[in-house]
């Protein structure tokens, strides 16, 4: 079932997908994952740490999900309609989750820079990975801002509608 640590982190993203962030409980979090008090501060200080921590792990198994996804494309255009195809892939794998990122910005204070830092690292990762594809700033910013608000739409309305319209926003936008 995997080491503690893993248990904890997999039993918080189900939680905080589930109830949030501030509605969930380091207790529920134990109870849930079947880990003892002593081994959860053994690996975190504070639930802080822990969002920290999951958030660290949701990025390294997003993107690489998101890589291996859009690289069997076989030209730009295939990628990045690839990726918005990831969307649709993780909509029906997650059912609708939504941005674990921008799902946790909405439940924390806005000075809570450790938490915010992360957020805000993954979001520009993403929106690195659009322009090293396209290596035109503009561009890679419209596509990237279609690829969020798609995100964001879909969790809202259950619905993969404008995801689907981004797409052909994009073959466009780069033919």
């Amino acid at each position: 079932m995997g080491s503690p640590k893993q248990r904890i982190v997999e039993t918080t993203f189900d939680l905080f997908s589930k109830q949030g962030y501030n509605s969930t409980g380091i207790n529920q979090i134990i109870a849930e994952a079947g880990v003892a008090k002593a081994s959860f501060y053994q690996h975190f200080k504070s639930k802080e740490d822990l969002c920290v921590e999951f958030l660290n792990v949701r990025h390294e198994y997003w993107f690489k999900e998101l890589i291996d996804f859009s690289s069997q494309a076989e030209d730009l255009q295939n990628q990045l309609i690839k990726a918005f195809d990831f969307l649709i892939y993780m909509n029906e794998k997650e059912h609708f989750r939504g941005c674990s990122f921008l799902n946790i910005l909405s439940e924390i204070p806005a000075d809570n820079i450790k938490i915010l830092s992360v957020i805000q690292s993954h979001k520009s990762d993403l929106r690195n990975y659009f322009l090293e594809l396209l290596k035109d700033d503009a561009l890679s910013d419209h596509i990237y801002m279609l690829f969020e608000s798609s995100i964001i739409e879909s969790q809202l309305f259950k619905s993969n509608e404008l995801i689907e319209k981004s797409k052909q926003i994009v073959t466009n936008l780069i033919y």
